[in-house]
Parts: structure tokens; sequence; C-alpha cells
């Protein structure tokens, strides 16, 4: 059987990058690749129920061992990567029995993952530690989560009626980095109770609340001239854009200077020329109401810009992205109970904790299936400095076990 490490390095090796400039779902074709080898992964270990579909959602069933009717349960997990960082040729590297101190990362002198930016790290001395060689981000967000459900499904099972559990359902989505984890698919299709996405940090976290997010697109139309008379003729659309984004509040309202609960306004993104240029945001806060109050800043800064460019054009659209899953899991207690229950049983003690972003969970449970996240060991994701340790994803396998067995004590 492979181990959790093997599976992990398998999957870390693939390109699944997401694109949210295509149109396409998934936005790109390399999530496939993924996606069809855990179908087959599925099928070689006797998963019953096993598809993939054109969409690249791969789902299947861990069956019953017990005789009365049990509520099915979900394990969910993403395939794709994040668009911030290449994952291109990714060289995973693997360092045993890690005895702290900075990790440098070969492939690049300048990427060291430091103690003194990583605390975690000292949770994690003797563990095996997985990184990058620090020229592309692992992948750990979220092949930890795909690592560990196809772990805990390989060991389920392995002991077969040894563990009582119900009907378990695996899902594999595609495009979860670009807000669209969930689009194509089709709760009936999957068939669960309640759900748990595999995509958090460290161990032990039951993640309960997520940001509501937003995503923004700031563009400019400028007017183009050759420099030698652009004199009361250029309107350079990269000086505009660039005054529009030196006027976001940094102070209270970016990442780099917010934590807990508070929200932030985000720009990740910007490309053009004198004649176009646009920036994408994401726009973050716990609570609903104040995305509306972030997307009326963002109209105030461009209508005073307006004003002080009347011969640009300058527009701002605001979508919705996804919504704090507090309020939809208050409908099934037991979706968090049950986790807690789980990490007790195992003499663990959970940690009730908010996300600072979001997991396909939050549209999830906005759809009506209620979906906290649970730790998979992911660190630093979206960066070069990711990094992930097994003893940790292996603790999650645990815990999904032990789920299992938890929810087989009630009736459906």
């Amino acid at each position: 059987m492979d181990s959790l490490l093997d599976r992990f390095l398998r999957y870390v090796r693939i390109d699944t990058q997401a694109d949210e400039t295509s149109s396409s779902s998934p936005s790109t074709l390399k999530q496939l690749t993924l996606s069809r080898l855990l179908a087959e992964e599925c099928r070689a270990l006797g998963l019953a129920d096993v598809t993939c579909d054109e969409f690249g959602i791969v789902m299947a069933t861990i069956p019953s061992t017990v005789d009365h009717q049990v509520p099915a349960i979900a394990y969910v997990a993403h395939v794709d990567t994040s668009p911030e960082y290449t994952s291109t040729n990714v060289n995973p590297l693997v360092h045993r029995n890690y005895q702290g101190g900075d990790v440098a990362l070969p492939g690049d002198a300048e990427k060291v993952i430091r103690v003194a930016e990583n605390p975690d790290l000292l949770k994690c001395l003797s563990h095996t530690l997985v990184t990058s060689d620090g020229t592309t981000l692992l992948g750990a967000d979220d092949k930890s989560g795909v690592a560990v459900i196809m772990t805990a499904a390989a060991e389920l099972l392995k002991r077969g009626k040894d563990v009582k559990h119900g009907p378990i359902r695996l899902c594999f989505t595609c495009d979860e980095e670009i807000g669209r984890g969930t689009d194509k698919l089709d709760l009936t299709q999957l068939g669960a109770h309640v759900a748990y996405t595999l995509d958090g940090s460290g161990q032990n976290d039951i993640d309960a609340e997520t940001f509501s997010a937003d995503g923004a697109k700031v563009t400019v139309k400028g007017i183009n001239t050759h420099p030698s008379v652009g004199k009361g003729a250029m309107v350079n659309a990269i000086r505009i854009l660039a005054s529009f984004l030196s006027r976001l509040p940094t102070a209270t309202l970016a990442p780099e200077t917010t934590d807990g609960r508070e929200g932030f306004i985000h720009p990740y993104h910007v490309e053009g020329g004198v004649a176009e240029a646009s920036a994408r945001l994401i726009l973050r806060d716990f609570e609903t109401t104040r995305l509306n109050d972030q997307a009326k800043l963002l109209e105030s800064i461009a209508e005073t810009l307006r004003a002080e460019h009347p011969r640009a054009q300058i527009t701002v659209e605001v979508r919705s992205q996804y919504r704090n899953m507090r309020e939809g899991l208050v409908k099934e207690p037991r979706a968090v109970s049950k986790a807690v229950d789980a990490h007790k049983a195992l003499g663990r003690e959970p940690n009730l904790s908010i996300i600072r972003g979001g997991t396909d969970g939050s549209l999830l449970t906005a759809k009506g299936l209620p979906t906290p996240n649970l730790s998979t060991g992911e660190h630093n994701p979206h960066s070069p400095l990711e990094w992930t340790s097994v003893e940790e994803m292996q603790a999650a396998v645990a815990v999904l076990v032990q789920l299992a067995a938890e929810w087989a004590k009630q009736s459906v």
C-alpha cells in the first residue's frame, strides 16, 4: 500500500494551477490529469461508484460497514493550486527528522523558511517536513487534503468491519482557488448529509467560520499618443490606476495590517499599459454586509478620480465569491460536534477556529450542505515558502477514520 508521503509526492508533482481569466471548466485542462489519476486510484483501491466527469469532479464511495441506516458523510478536497505562484515542475524536498532552525530552499538562495516567521515549525520537531525547492509553490494547498482523504479511504477499506461506519463519499473538485470549486458539483449526486473539507493548517483545528468574499476588477481606459506630443493629449491609464491603488487605506484595511476578525481589501494583480490598465482585488470580511461598504469605498475612489481625469473611463466591477459558513452550520450542529467528538476520542483537544480565507465548504454550506473545514498540515499556502508536515497529515487521517465511526452512532 502506498504511504501517505508517497501519495503526496506523486500529487504535488502534477501541475494543476487554476486560471481565473479562463471561462472554461475546469479553468485549465491540466487539472484533469490529477482528477483522472485519482479516479484510477479510487478504482484500484476498490471503492464503489467511482466517477470523473468532464469538469474534473471525482466522486467515489466507501461502502457502509453497518446494517442500520447512517447519515452519509463526504470528505472533500480540491486538486487545483493557486494562480498566484507557479506550480510548474514542482520539485518536492523531504526533510526528515526536523530538529529546528531555518529551512533553506536550494533552488533559490533568497528563499528561506524562517522560524521567526513560522513559529509552527517549533511544533513539528522530529517531524518529516516537505517543501518545494523554492522555485515553485509546493501545492500542499490542497494536495495535503487529497492525500489525507485517499490514505484514510485506504485505511478504512483495509480495516473493514473493524471500523463501524456508514457510507462515506469522497469528492475531489477543481478551481477552488478561483472561487468556482462547487459550480459544477451536483449535491444530489454527492448524496451526503454533511461534508468536511480537508484544507486547513496545522492539526486539530475545526474551522467553523470563513471570510465572506467578493472579487473586484478596476479598469482604467486612457488615451495613448506618442510621448513627444503627449501634452494635453495623453491620458495615462497606468498613472490613474496607480493613484487609485494608492488611495486604498492600508493602515486599517490591508492584509498586511489586519488579523483576527478584521477584513481587508487586497489588490493582487495589475496589468496593462497607457491606453488601458486594470487591477484585480479581493474584498474580505467575516460580516457579509461589510463587503458592501468595501465596494462603496472602491466606487467612491473611482468617482473622485473621474472628476480629476474627465477624459478617462474608470469602471469598478464587483462579483460575489463565497460567504461565511457560520450561518449554515447552525442548521446542522452535528457537523461540528461530531468533529469535536472525533478529536476527543483520539485524546486530542480540538480548536474551534476561523479562516481568514475560504474553502469549498463556504460554498457548499451556502448551498445547503453543512461543511466545516479540518486541518491537513498546510503552512504558507500560495507561496514558494509553503511547507507541510507528514505527521500533521497523518493526524488528519486518524481524524477522518474516527469521524466516520462517530457518525455511525447516529441514525438517519
